[in-house]
């Protein structure tokens, strides 16, 4: 294969089979690669977390954080293949899901565990209406297994929310 070829090959078009037309991929691939944005923000916000927590509660929270994580971690794959599936892309690179995030980084030197907790709870939160408003996309052409999958996404972050809100009122 010639170095024209191989350029040639990266500018066409995928060409991915699907039963949804061109404005529906268009449009559902876009909402799952800015969903994707969030998923890895708010993984990487509770793996800071989880490594930087301390106190009196440090094993609950440390253990609590690196089950959330390994679960938002693993939709990563879900998401971006199911773009890829019905004939879009996903995300490149660290500075696309940066361009895309709605879900801010926590740079912060210390951060208590009180407010870890209560800024994961709104982070999911704002996951949480991403997934519904990714779900409406879908319902609008009518994408019904991407709208399933995203349905067991919502009640995963709902829990999540439970999860941290509980941890952090008080007695």
């Amino acid at each position: 294969m010639s170095m024209e070829d191989a350029k040639s090959r990266r500018k066409g078009p995928l060409n991915t089979p699907s039963n949804l037309g061109s404005n529906a991929t268009k449009d559902i691939a876009a909402a799952l690669t800015a969903l994707l944005a969030d998923v890895f923000a708010l993984y990487v916000k509770t793996k800071n977390f989880h490594w930087h927590i301390s106190g009196p509660h440090f094993r609950d929270y440390h253990l609590l954080l690196d089950e959330q994580a390994a679960q938002i971690l693993a939709m990563t794959d879900d998401v971006a293949e199911r773009a890829r599936k019905i004939g879009g892309t996903t995300i490149r690179s660290i500075g696309h899901i940066a361009r895309l995030q709605h879900i801010e980084d926590n740079d912060a030197d210390f951060v208590s565990p009180g407010d870890m907790l209560a800024e994961l709870k709104e982070d999911n939160l704002v996951l949480a209406q991403c997934l519904w408003e990714t779900h409406n996309v879908c319902d609008e052409h009518g994408d019904v297994a991407t709208a399933s999958l995203i349905e067991n996404w919502i009640d995963e972050a709902e829990r999540r929310i439970w999860f941290l809100f509980e941890s952090t009122r008080r007695a």
